[in-house]
């Protein structure tokens, strides 16, 4: 078995050897959900869920039922799902608590259990004590040999169940040896961990009460890393894929990400849903800037954001979010006024209706490709377990694929020609002005950039 070690650099990673016929790119959330409902029902030996949430909707609820009934007919077959700890314990925001009460997603998977009774196992993975410093964002799907990856969740919005969607990237690979690598290490480094407990049975130990347990589990996952037996030689006709993991201060996937930027030659293109990167990823398109290299970020309009509130729906103080991304972008934009100018710098503003935005990732020279959920802003660089897959294909094997899905991505773009294409503070509506003032006032405007 070969693994990431510290010093590895970009050639120097260990890699599986894919087929480029095994590679398979979705386009369209609707797709997503018509995936998973095929791999669900058609699933022989295993089924591995790992995202933030399973949400109790008309979705989640599609999925759950699928799951039990796969499981089920299927009673050999082996499902498991894992979600955010304290994601699945508390309602949507903004929604009151009944005291004494389980709620959220939780109390819906124990009542969907006693219903069943098949079998299928929920876990809530707790990153850190609290939900605010940190989550399980680790993503990916193992469908017996299939891995199916993407940055989304699982409910209504993410799986375009009524007229809203939200826009992600979906990656399927067909490959054992990297679905045993992924199923591998949920097994021995989320599901054996004693701070991991099921979410469908009743009598869930209180947070305050695994404290020790989860800080423990945190400081095995900073030294958790994929295990599989890498390609030797790297083969004609085939690319090299490697899975990454990464949580806390300097870890792997941040290394690897900050690696790709330096190491890029002629263009860079980085999708973020919300415009807040850490410095070190600031400094490296700086330096890119200066090499010479074309750099593209695609980035969600303010209005494309999952927190965004309509002004005519009220007034929440977590709706300010997309307004504070957005004076971020502003005051990039403004400092890079000039590459902007000589159209070396393009940022791409994603818009579509009133759906929404969460795409993550990067593709350099036509080379390297990253499939992640990270992100890219301190939050996932410090706080959040998540992971990615790196593709590498010096021989173009997939550029069709991925020309594809950055034209599907872009055509709900526009180009900033200038930091004055966007709206600025004044313009904001009387509530969002006073809270980003106040925040700015003492400051807590940086805390906020890096914990959310």
């Amino acid at each position: 078995m070969r693994f990431l070690r510290p010093r590895h650099t970009l050639d120097q990673l260990p890699a599986l050897a894919i087929r480029p016929e095994s590679v398979t790119t979705l386009h369209s959330a609707a797709d997503y959900k018509a995936e998973m409902l095929h791999r669900i029902r058609s699933a022989k030996n295993r089924i591995y869920l790992c995202c933030l949430y399973l949400q109790h909707d008309e979705a989640g609820a599609e999925i759950l039922a699928a799951l039990h009934e796969a499981k089920l007919a299927r009673p050999q077959l082996d499902v498991v799902v894992m979600v955010d700890w304290h994601r699945a314990q508390r309602g949507l925001i903004g929604e009151k608590k009944i005291p004494g009460q389980l709620s959220g997603n939780a109390a819906w998977y124990q009542q969907q259990a006693a219903l069943h009774h098949s079998g299928v196992a929920i876990y809530g993975v707790p990153v850190q004590t609290r939900e605010l410093f940190g989550v399980l964002h680790l993503k990916g799907y193992v469908f017996d040999d299939l891995v199916f990856y993407s940055g989304a969740s699982l409910n209504n919005v993410y799986l375009h169940q009524f007229a809203k969607y939200r826009h992600d990237r979906y990656l399927l690979i067909e490959n054992r040896a990297l679905a045993d690598s992924m199923t591998d290490f949920m097994r021995e480094h989320l599901l054996a961990s004693s701070a991991v407990h099921r979410l469908d049975q009743p009598e869930l130990p209180a947070t305050r009460h695994i404290r020790g347990e989860i800080r423990a589990f945190r400081a095995r996952l900073k030294k958790a890393h994929y295990t599989f037996s890498a390609s030797q030689e790297k083969s004609a006709g085939t690319l090299n894929v490697t899975p990454l993991v990464g949580v806390g201060k300097n870890n792997a996937l941040n290394r690897v990400i900050c690696q790709l930027i330096a190491h890029a030659k002629h263009r860079i293109v980085i999708c973020t849903p919300y415009f807040n990167f850490p410095l070190a990823i600031t400094r490296e398109i700086n330096r890119a800037l200066k090499r010479g290299v074309q750099v593209d970020i695609v980035v969600g309009d303010k209005v494309a954001n999952d927190f965004y509130i309509p002004p005519e729906q009220g007034f929440k103080a977590i709706g300010a979010l997309p307004y504070l991304y957005e004076m971020n972008l502003r005051r990039f934009l403004k400092s890079h006024q000039k590459a902007i100018r000589q159209q070396q710098l393009q940022v791409h503003l994603w818009k579509d209706e009133d759906n929404t935005y969460h795409l993550k990732g990067m593709w350099i020279d036509d080379e390297y490709a990253l499939m992640t959920g990270n992100n890219l802003n301190p939050r996932a660089f410090r706080l959040d377990l998540e992971n990615a897959l790196l593709m590498h294909d010096p021989e173009h094997l997939l550029l069709a694929q991925r020309t594809e899905e950055l034209n599907s991505i872009m055509r709900h773009t526009r180009a900033l020609q200038a930091y004055t294409d966007l709206d600025q503070l004044q313009d904001y509506p009387a509530e969002v002005r006073k809270l980003l003032g106040r925040l700015s006032t003492v400051r807590l405007d940086r805390l906020a950039y890096r914990v959310l």
